[in-house]
């Protein structure tokens, strides 16, 4: 695909000039049209869904209203006059827009209070997330079976509550999708008895009627932004065909080298150049498969390239997991074999 240039457009006069300055600070002078055009339906109140490609800025379109109304709030007496709530099919995503919130806010103090609320949150920080945290990032399963049954004790989170992020909204779809939106509306109940109406701002870049399936994910009308505006530079895409072997099936049918061993020999050539590669595999054992294989040759070539190389599947322990991302974003990782426990995501902060 060919090169793309971007083109800009001013924030909405609303976005208060703080987090316009924090923006700027991030080293982001002037957003995307389409960031643009997604803040000011925010703004109005209007529930939007930005579908536009990989790394093209999604996040930051939703921030901008978001962390403009966290801190119209914190100005209330209580200093929660506004909250926002983010849900993520994964909890490795959540984590990771914690940190780039976190990054993007911090010249904003304490006014904006992102905390992590998921199966892995000790109890003692759950309570500070129900009692203090601003900006909640959970999961549709969490949201079900911990927050909504409990709505009393997260009253003044969702009397407060201005919008809802849902990223990666295309993952919600089939009898998941379904469940999912049933669970939305039940979200839409509580708040309407606490005297909120929250805006729900959603992200995808794969949704094929984005606004289609946003409305009928949450029930509301929902608007899309599907004109991407930022630039790209050029993309390929290969499809690779594992080569023949002498060996032959049944009734002599040639057969092909397995996908595993060709993906391993991929990961390892692209390793010894310094490329960081994701190689994504369907299987945890594919997955510690591919990655056991690359280890053992490049440790052929190199004995300090083994443990450059790693595997990133369900399983893990919290820690293990948020090991293996930091590596992958810093680069001390130069190829993961991984399942689709590790979102996308890392690709907008991988790639060159």
């Amino acid at each position: 695909m060919p090169p793309r240039v971007g083109r800009h457009a001013p924030w909405p006069s609303q976005i208060r000039p703080e987090v316009i300055d924090a923006i700027r600070a991030a080293g982001i002078d002037r957003p995307w049209a389409h960031q643009a055009r997604t803040a000011e339906h925010a703004l109005r109140g209007e529930s939007v869904v930005v579908a536009t490609g990989t790394a093209s800025g999604k996040s930051l379109a939703y921030l901008a209203p978001v962390l403009s109304a966290l801190l119209d709030g914190s100005e209330a007496p209580n200093g929660r006059g506004a909250t926002a709530l983010y849900l993520s099919p994964t909890k490795a995503l959540a984590h990771d827009q914690r940190r780039a919130v976190r990054e993007l806010a911090a010249p904003l103090g304490n006014r904006v209070r992102p905390a992590v609320y998921d199966g892995d949150t000790p109890v003692e920080e759950r309570e500070w997330v129900r009692q203090y945290a601003n900006y909640a990032l959970t999961n549709p399963d969490m949201l079900h079976r911990s927050v909504l049954p409990a709505h009393p004790r997260w009253a003044s989170f969702l009397r407060a509550l201005r919008y809802v992020v849902i990223d990666e909204c295309h993952t919600y779809r089939g009898v998941f999708g379904s469940h999912v939106a049933q669970v939305l509306r039940r979200l839409r109940r509580l708040c309407a008895r606490y005297g909120s109406h929250p805006v729900f701002l959603l992200a995808s870049a794969t949704a094929a009627d984005p606004a289609r399936a946003a409305t009928r994910l949450t029930g509301l009308t929902v608007a899309e932004i599907t004109e991407d505006t930022s630039p790209r530079g050029e993309l390929v895409f290969a499809l690779w065909e594992p080569p023949l072997t002498e060996l032959h099936g049944e009734q002599g049918a040639p057969v092909r080298r397995t996908a595993t061993a060709e993906t391993a020999d991929l990961l390892t050539d692209l390793a010894v150049q310094g490329v960081r590669t994701v190689a994504f595999v369907r299987s945890r054992r594919g997955a510690e498969l591919i990655a056991v294989i690359a280890q053992e040759r490049l440790a052929e070539i190199d004995r300090s390239l083994p443990r450059r190389v790693a595997a990133y599947r369900g399983g893990y322990l919290p820690e293990e997991r948020r090991a293996l991302e930091r590596a992958l974003h810093t680069g001390d990782l130069l190829g993961l074999a991984a399942t689709t426990a590790l979102e996308l995501l890392s690709l907008i902060h991988i790639s060159d």
